[in-house]
């Protein structure tokens, strides 16, 4: 009998113990650190959804919230508010990570937009450029040509020669002889397709008086009538004067190819390789 009685006090003092640490230690338990930076740090979250820490359990009858004899059912009722919190716990990880997926891309689409809005301007300021330095040689050669037709307005009424000869006459004649023909065709070859050029004749003779001016007029008229009748040049280009025996050198005419700045400004226009200079 006394063995019995020890027995039973034993247990019980053994049982009475472990109820009482379970008891001390069960209130100072705290959520884990992963739930307490879940719940506190995360900047994703929405503030509405904030959880709230478990809440410690009621203390149940004579063994407090571990029973050691504690059933199925008390053990799921104990465990449900964890695994709930674990749950919730998993949806916003899962939200916030569509959050992120979503930021991401919208960061990448806007990256993106930037980079194809700064190529167009690119482009833009290239195209700019161009037109910018193709209006600059456009001026160059606008300021170019205006120097060059001040510089012929300034000269349109000087003349220089570029090509002269004499045309030999007999005593009393005033027939053009064949080598004549041939320095005159030659000095109207010269003459086509250039502008600003003027021909000058004068006649000379050995006689005295007026009978001598008049000679020397016929012997210009003659190289006139063979440059207007054979060349088709036309007459308003052709000056001429009998002089008489101004000159003392006998019967002789003296034709001039005069040129003004006017050809120099068509040469300027053309390339170098249509342009044909007088020859000397």
């Amino acid at each position: 009998m006394t063995r019995r009685i020890l027995f039973s006090l034993t247990l019980i003092a053994i049982f009475t113990l472990s109820a009482a640490a379970q008891q001390s230690t069960a209130p100072a338990e705290k959520p884990s650190a992963a739930q307490t930076s879940a719940d506190s740090s995360s900047p994703m979250v929405d503030p509405d959804r904030q959880l709230e820490p478990l809440q410690a359990p009621p203390k149940e009858g004579f063994w407090g919230r571990m029973n050691p004899f504690a059933r199925k059912k008390y053990v799921q009722r104990q465990v449900a508010p964890i695994r709930e919190r674990a749950n919730e716990l998993d949806e916003l990880t899962t939200a916030n990570a569509r959050y992120l997926k979503d930021v991401d891309a919208r960061a990448t689409a806007g990256i993106q937009r930037a980079d194809e809005h700064a190529t167009v301007a690119d482009q833009h300021a290239q195209d700019a450029a161009t037109r910018a330095q193709a209006a600059h040689e456009s001026a160059q050669q606008a300021d170019t040509k205006l120097t060059a037709v001040s510089q012929v307005v300034d000269n349109i009424d000087q003349y220089q020669a570029t090509s002269q000869l004499e045309i030999h006459f007999g005593r009393q004649s005033t027939t053009l002889s064949p080598k004549a023909k041939d320095a005159l065709d030659q000095l109207a070859e010269a003459m086509k397709g250039q502008r600003g050029c003027l021909i000058e004749v004068q006649g000379f003779t050995a006689g005295r008086g007026n009978a001598a001016v008049q000679h020397s007029q016929k012997l210009a008229d003659s190289v006139v009538r063979y440059l207007v009748i054979n060349h088709q040049i036309p007459v308003y280009r052709i000056y001429k004067l009998g002089l008489g025996n101004a000159g003392g050198q006998g019967n002789v005419v003296q034709v001039s190819l005069l040129h003004n700045g006017v050809g120099d400004l068509q040469a300027a226009q053309q390339p170098a390789s249509m342009a044909q200079p007088l020859p000397e």
